[in-house]
């Protein structure tokens, strides 16, 4: 991403008052689960990383009170004006309804802004992919608007605004884990996250001679659209029937002794298979944290494999185009793990290679894949990296 000629696109876009204000850019990350899939909104444990891949902003701020948006991923949506004392939800302003929703909640804060803002985006993370463009898009603006206007709002709170965007504003009922990972990223680690308390801990993700590879199943994912929303009125659902014995608060409350003992409390099997998963992958995260401290790496990535497995059978979030890429990649000499990441439905798989394997592991599960489902998948190695943040002097220093 050449950061210097997204300044350039800017002057060019928004000309007015060019010498008066200076352009300042940022850099928010996307964000994959190494393990840990849909427990966040079941009260249990995550161990996401922010990725190298993100969306870059540059800004500028306004004489008035409007906020202008122009993404040069959506070229033809042109720019797409509002003001900042009207923050309604509209339809036809597509993906500028994320920062809508940032700056609704951000002035909801008590938070004072001075002025609009002039806002040019641009991302790299695969549109629909599942590795949290929406949640960089958010966290993007949060930690803008925050520094441009010096409102002194912790990480936490931008954390928590992001996701009441997610749930309120646009209408997705997901839990805090990408916010999370894309706001506290941290260069070279995963973070556990208990979603119940919002305690975490950093973890070193010392991969040796691997490599984490992500695999684009290029099924576009719509959330509010998919059966999300459904599943977690499953485990809803399941935890209020064993809630009639047992004192727990959530899912991620129990161990799999106490699950496989009051199972009998759910009334039907659909029921204990979602409920099933969110127990059983809530342990496997907390062993997979104990197996990266040890450098049991082997062990990790049959814990990953075990996840898919889990998502596929008892889940049922995976289908046809994921199933394909990550039992491809487990043939494969050299592969530790691989898995679903992200909600399912479409979007991507993660796998933990070989270096020396990459080049043979892409080719060849790139080929069966597109031999069985009859497109191609898309390849990225990734890196792991910081969270959300100003790149102003970076850039121009």
């Amino acid at each position: 991403m050449e950061t210097m000629k997204l300044i350039q696109q800017f002057q060019e876009i928004f000309p007015e008052n060019s010498h008066e204000e200076k352009v300042r850019l940022f850099f928010s990350p996307g964000r994959i689960n190494l393990i840990g899939e849909h427990t966040d909104y079941n009260g249990g444990h995550v161990f996401p990383c922010a990725i190298t891949f993100g969306t870059y902003g540059a800004a500028r701020k306004r004489k008035d009170d409007r906020i202008r948006l122009h993404s040069l991923n959506f070229p033809n949506s042109g720019v797409i004006e509002f003001s900042l004392s009207d923050l309604n939800y509209q339809k036809h302003h597509g993906w500028a309804n994320y920062p809508k929703g940032m700056f609704r909640y951000l002035l909801e804060t008590g938070a004072k802004l001075s002025c609009g803002l002039d806002i040019l985006i641009q991302g790299n993370i695969p549109n629909g992919a599942g590795l949290s463009s929406s949640a960089s898009l958010e966290m993007l603006i949060g930690v803008m608007v925050n520094e441009m206007f010096e409102l002194g709002l912790d990480r936490l709170t931008l954390v928590e605004l992001g996701k009441k965007v997610e749930n309120e504003f646009i209408g997705v009922n997901s839990g805090i884990m990408d916010q999370f990972a894309v706001g506290m990223g941290k260069k070279d680690c995963g973070i556990l996250l208990d979603c119940n308390t919002l305690d975490y801990q950093y973890a070193p993700l010392n991969l040796l001679n691997y490599q984490i590879i992500i695999m684009n199943t290029n099924k576009r994912r719509e959330l509010s659209d998919s059966k999300y929303n459904e599943r977690r009125q499953e485990c809803e659902t399941a935890l209020s029937q064993l809630q009639t014995e047992l004192a727990i608060d959530s899912l991620g409350d129990l161990s799999q002794e106490d699950f496989e003992a009051n199972k009998h409390l759910i009334e039907n099997e659909t029921l204990v298979k979602r409920a099933r998963h969110a127990v059983y992958e809530n342990r496997r995260t907390l062993k997979a944290l104990s197996s990266l401290r040890s450098n049991e790496l082997k062990r990790f990535g049959q814990l990953m494999n075990d996840s898919h497995r889990s998502l596929r059978d008892d889940y049922e979030v995976t289908g046809i185009e994921l199933d394909t890429l990550v039992e491809a990649a487990w043939e494969q000499e050299g592969t530790l793990g691989a898995r679903m990441t992200g909600a399912g439905f479409g979007g991507c798989a993660i796998a933990i290679v070989e270096t020396d394997g990459v080049e043979t592991f892409i080719e060849e599960v790139g080929k069966k894949y597109e031999e069985t489902i009859g497109h191609q998948a898309d390849f990225y190695v990734a890196n792991v990296g910081e969270g959300a943040k100003e790149i102003t002097r970076e850039v121009l220093s």
